[in-house]
């Protein structure tokens, strides 16, 4: 008896092999049309499969990536998430969250470029989304000093403390401590409220006095108190308190 022909099946190396090519040539499509449209040419989740595809090379991301966008609800909060939370994640290692962070890191560079060593003023639009951008999705408060000199040139911006979901210590003594050691004449206070509501509470209201009053007797000033929420900014100065 003749032997029967055997017929290829989804787990020969020919079929494996075609699979491998379609993957290839979904990204090499997506890669196009980024290159000729830009972002916008993209649904998000197509976009940060580009991202992770130099993270998981042999593996098909968009299952991944939207699962990732329907767990933490956009892009932004995606990349701000923090790394615990991110490995909880099924399919995401080390070179996932490696790769996410990286984007966050970049996007806070590119924007911190366009305001340091500028006068705040005339840059005051891009000094708010420098801030919004870094804090406006953390889930612990932070609070930051935006160091300026005699020109109101932006020296030096220092995460000056991290706490909890709704309090961050802040030590006005060392707060104008270190404006003393960076040569400034002033400051912008700026810290995030994780709630996403940048409405001040009495202590952030307690806090700028004491921090205005500390620096008073050495010459340093208290420009504003910047508010950071998930959906804007409140300014302290704005609402009369300085």
């Amino acid at each position: 008896m003749a032997p029967a022909k055997s017929g290829r099946s989804a787990s020969t190396p020919d079929a494996e092999s075609d699979g491998s090519r379609d993957s290839a040539g979904h990204r090499q499509r997506l890669r196009e049309r980024f290159l000729k449209g830009g972002p916008d040419a993209l649904a998000d989740y197509e976009l940060l499969e580009l991202l992770l595809f130099s993270a998981l090379p042999r593996r098909d991301v968009k299952p991944l990536a939207k699962k990732l966008l329907a767990e933490f609800g956009s892009f932004a909060e995606l990349i701000a998430a923090e790394p615990a939370r991110l490995s909880r994640i099924r399919g995401v290692g080390e070179s996932v969250i490696a790769t996410l962070k990286i984007v966050e890191a970049a996007s806070h560079r590119a924007l911190r470029d366009h305001v340091m060593d500028r006068p705040s003023i005339s840059s005051w639009q891009a000094l708010l989304d420098y801030c919004r951008v870094s804090m406006q999705h953390r889930k612990s408060e932070q609070f930051r000093i935006l160091f300026l000199d005699r020109k109101n040139v932006l020296i030096a911006d220092e995460l000056q403390q991290s706490g909890t979901v709704d309090h961050t210590p802040v030590y006005p003594r060392e707060v104008v401590r270190r404006a003393l050691e960076l040569g400034a004449s002033s400051l912008i206070l700026v810290h995030n409220h994780p709630s996403g509501d940048p409405t001040p509470s009495q202590q952030d209201i307690a806090t700028t006095e004491r921090v205005v009053e500390a620096g008073k007797a050495l010459g340093i000033s208290v420009h504003d108190h910047l508010i950071i929420g998930r959906d804007g900014h409140v300014s302290l100065k704005g609402l009369g308190y300085l």
